[in-house]
């Protein structure tokens, strides 16, 4: 019985040997075929939707006609280095970009960051526009010259201090929202034709710092600032004058003492007048 066991045990291992050998000899295909992993279908490509949430905001594309404006009043050239904080699906960057100017957007959902990408390989712009994923406020964006914005009104008052601290002369275009007491230097719109809403932006220039007490040849020079705008005294010996019509665009102060208008360029604590009457203030 023994025997007979040990033969059968040999004829079943046997069997079971050439069928195995049989298998490793056909194609990977046929071999697998019943068991092989299927492979995994692609991932269809993002396409996003007006409204859809974000961090902070929902996604709403800015009309192409209101983008195009926006960079004319800021008047970029390829000396400037435009950044769009929440550049959404890239189109302004892109469109910047297009225009042979440096420029960057910072995204904080990264599905848009590789959508911009993409867009920007179809626009040929690939190269030189620049898309990072990140938080607005956590950004470095104090080496820009222009800023565009698409945000709501409180993000933009959160990002007034951060802005006002950039350098004088730096311009800043934001989309249908305001800074609040910051007025804006200039409004714009799109052409009603190619731009149903959304038509509508606000401009700004980074205002010098001027406030304080200025020493000039003939006596002091004291200044108060709101943002752009700026009031104060000039004071010459016993004679004081109210300063009037006191406006900022970036580093460049003009305003009225007595009968005389002053122009001037302001340089850290130095302001130098450029046309006559010539003059120079330092700071005290």
């Amino acid at each position: 019985m023994k025997a007979s066991l040990s033969q059968s045990a040999a004829a079943s291992f046997v069997a079971l040997v050439a069928a195995a050998s049989f298998a490793l000899a056909q194609p990977a295909s046929e071999a697998t075929k019943e068991g092989a992993p299927k492979a995994e279908a692609a991932k269809p490509e993002f396409v996003p939707q007006v409204g859809q949430s974000g961090k902070d905001v929902v996604w709403v594309p800015t009309p192409q006609s209101l983008v195009d404006r926006m960079l004319d009043i800021a008047k970029v050239t390829t000396m400037d280095f435009v950044m769009d904080l929440g550049s959404g699906d890239g189109r302004t960057v892109i469109t910047a970009a297009k225009r042979g100017v440096r420029a960057m957007g910072v995204e904080y959902n990264p599905n848009m960051v590789e959508l911009s990408k993409r867009n920007a390989e179809k626009a040929g712009v690939g190269d030189t526009a620049q898309f990072v994923q990140g938080d607005i406020f956590k950004t470095d964006f104090s080496k820009a010259s222009v800023i565009t914005l698409f945000l709501l009104p409180d993000l933009n008052r959160r990002l007034r201090p951060l802005i006002l601290d950039m350098k004088p002369g730096t311009r800043v275009v934001s989309n249908t929202f305001d800074m609040g007491e910051w007025q804006a230097d200039d409004t714009i719109s799109a052409d009603s034709a190619n731009c149903q809403s959304y038509c509508r932006a606000y401009f700004w220039i980074v205002p010098a710092k001027v406030e304080g007490t200025w020493t000039i040849p003939q006596g002091t020079l004291t200044l108060e600032q709101k943002f752009q705008f700026v009031t104060g005294t000039l004071t010459s010996g016993k004679n004081t004058v109210k300063i009037s019509d006191g406006r900022l665009r970036g580093d460049q102060l003009t305003f009225v003492a007595g009968n005389q208008r002053y122009t001037s360029t302001v340089t850290g604590n130095t302001i130098d007048g450029t046309m006559s009457p010539m003059f120079r203030a330092t700071k005290k």
